[in-house]
């Protein structure tokens, strides 16, 4: 009995060794399988998650290359002068609004052009109407010269007739008194011879002797009238000639109405030209005052009074607040779903807020393709490069209502495509 005693008492230290290692193995088993529970919890909650991302990233293409872009109305004179007014009000960083007056120029000279175009229209309407009412004269005294040199030529053919039918007779008429003439001659000599014989008394021959002076006498003065007829004929015919030629220039009376009618169209085309130069001398004259053509900040500015001004010469610049834009410059990789009207989502670094807005356009082509000198593979070597496009994105009615975006702002732009 002793001798079992001593064993089982030499023997229990062994297995009171064994028996620690037994508990530690049996409680470390528990431990191992609840960390690799949570380990494969853990490969199971990310790959949900990153399951989760990569459905939500494709929806959306997001770039941070985009800034707030505007117009920049730049401000200038249509004619030159010099600066007389410039407004208090107009410094860079201050708003104005549209219509305000931002300068004036010295409308001097322009208003003395003024005078001179309104004097040169009045004498062109004062020629226009003269040449107007010469229109219905021209034609009424044109014609008439006409008629009147017709009658007249008429008149003087006439005459002529008439006096050639004058000389006619007075020729038939010399003839009957040659006639009667030489008759009255040889009667006188005949009876001359008897008067010298006693045949006949003294009396009856002075009668016949008076007798052939009469008809000489007569001879003599029909002859004399047909001198005169045909010096008469003569001058009549030169009348003649005179009307005829007075005829050709009446003749021309459809010219002169031509020509009436012309100078009265010369004299309307000369008054509208005069009426033109007048309106452009009042347009330059109101170019003398300078109105900001939009609602905007103004930036730039470089007039200041007494300045000599150029047409074109750019005096300052005014940003409208009120019309603007995002360009946001997407890789060419971006754009297989992005269409306009797709809605955006964009975060200004400014404010570190976020506003909603439209893809309103997409680009013709690609950004470096605009620059002064684009890009161009002529040596053979060739990189690819991802190329940007810039996108148009339209902000949504009342995103800024305080106008506190301004152009140049960097902003970040999520375009939503699914």
């Amino acid at each position: 009995m002793a001798q079992q005693a001593e064993v089982t008492t030499s023997v229990s230290p062994d297995a009171a060794t064994s028996s620690p290692t037994s508990d530690s193995t049996q409680q470390a088993s528990p431990s191992t399988g609840r960390n690799r529970l949570i380990v494969i919890i853990l490969l199971i909650v990310v790959a949900v998650v990153a399951s989760l991302w990569w459905l939500r990233a494709r929806r959306f293409e997001t770039t941070d290359d985009a800034q707030i872009d505007g117009h920049f109305n730049s401000i200038s004179t249509r004619i030159n002068g010099t600066v007389v007014y410039v407004n208090p009000d107009v410094e860079n960083d201050h708003y104005v609004k549209a219509g305000t007056l931002l300068l004036e120029l010295d409308p001097r000279d322009y208003q003395a052009e003024l005078e001179h175009a309104q004097a040169a229209l009045e004498t062109k309407e004062a020629a226009a109407r003269s040449a107007q009412v010469n229109v219905p004269i021209t034609d009424a005294t044109a014609f008439s010269q006409l008629r009147g040199a017709e009658a007249a030529h008429s008149e003087a053919l006439a005459s002529v007739r008439t006096e050639q039918a004058n000389l006619i007779a007075a020729e038939r008429r010399v003839d009957a008194d040659e006639a009667i003439a030489s008759r009255a001659e040889r009667d006188r000599v005949r009876y001359l011879a008897l008067v010298e014989k006693r045949e006949v008394s003294r009396s009856f021959y002075d009668a016949q002797d008076t007798e052939a002076k009469s008809s000489a006498q007569a001879l003599d003065a029909d002859r004399a009238i047909i001198i005169a007829e045909r010096e008469k004929i003569s001058q009549l015919q030169n009348l003649v000639a005179e009307r005829q030629a007075q005829v050709d220039v009446a003749h021309t009376a459809p010219q002169q109405a031509v020509d009436a009618r012309d100078r009265s169209r010369s004299g309307i085309g000369e008054r509208d030209q005069a009426r033109a130069e007048v309106h452009t001398v009042e347009l330059n004259l109101s170019y003398t005052r300078v109105y900001a053509p939009v609602s905007g900040v103004i930036g730039r500015k470089t007039v200041e009074l007494g300045h000599r001004v150029q047409p074109g010469q750019s005096l300052l610049v005014i940003v409208p607040v009120d019309d603007i834009w995002v360009t946001a410059n997407f890789k060419e990789t971006q754009l297989g779903l992005m269409r306009p009207g797709q809605p955006v989502t964009i975060h200004v670094d400014t404010f570190g807020k976020d506003y909603k807005g439209t893809v309103e356009e997409m680009a013709g082509a690609a950004g470096p393709l605009f620059s002064l000198f684009p890009p161009e593979n002529a040596s053979g070597n060739y990189v690819k490069v991802v190329q940007r496009f810039p996108v148009r994105i339209h902000l949504d009615k009342d995103q800024d209502p305080e106008h506190l975006l301004r152009p140049g702002m960097s902003v970040e732009s999520t375009v939503k495509v699914r």
